[in-house]
């Protein structure tokens, strides 16, 4: 009989950290991209689409960022050679 609980065999998973992490950077990029985009379209004149354009250019932004944040902690954690 193991000394491990279910909890904390899920919690030490790779795939289950990987997945909080994304989790949490999609809610707070998430937060911050709705309230610049609420923020432009209530204080512009700028036509609906403009705001259309933000939330499309955020896709793509959001992509790049989070693969180069990945990368990032990936080279923190494994050691060198």
């Amino acid at each position: 009989m193991s000394d491990e609980t279910i909890f904390h065999k899920i919690r030490t998973n790779p795939l289950f950290k990987s997945f909080m992490f994304y989790s949490a950077f999609r809610a707070v990029y998430g937060f911050g991209i709705l309230l610049v985009a609420y923020l432009f379209a209530t204080s512009t004149e700028a036509p609906w689409w403009a705001t259309a354009l933000i939330f499309a250019a955020s896709m793509i932004f959001s992509r790049i960022l989070f693969k180069f944040i990945k990368s990032k902690s990936n080279a923190v954690q494994s050691p060198s050679e």
